[in-house]
């Protein structure tokens, strides 16, 4: 599954972060991250983004994360509404 749209989730407070999906030009997953803890969850956070696409079928998306401090079930809402806007709801079904 592709995306749609460009879409966001997110603020800029504390214990949160921003997450801009758009469709991926040259294919594949691309992710930008940066973060204020990014030498002790860098991999982390970067793990629950891409286990969050693929769990919802998008294989063509560019993704850039603004953390600041946000925790694993944050990141997951945040990715989640993303896509949602974007106008990924869900895995495809072979009918």
């Amino acid at each position: 599954m592709s995306l749609i749209k460009q879409a966001q989730a997110g603020t800029l407070e504390s214990n949160d972060i921003v997450i801009m999906v758009a469709p991926s030009v040259g294919g594949g997953i691309v992710i930008e991250l940066q973060s204020l803890v990014m030498p002790q969850y860098g991999q982390q956070i970067r793990n629950i983004i891409e286990s969050t696409i693929k769990e919802q079928g998008v294989d063509d998306i560019y993704i850039k994360a603004v953390d600041r401090g946000a925790l694993d079930c944050t990141i997951r809402a945040r990715m989640l509404a993303a896509l949602a806007r974007a106008g990924a709801t869900g895995k495809e079904e072979n009918v």
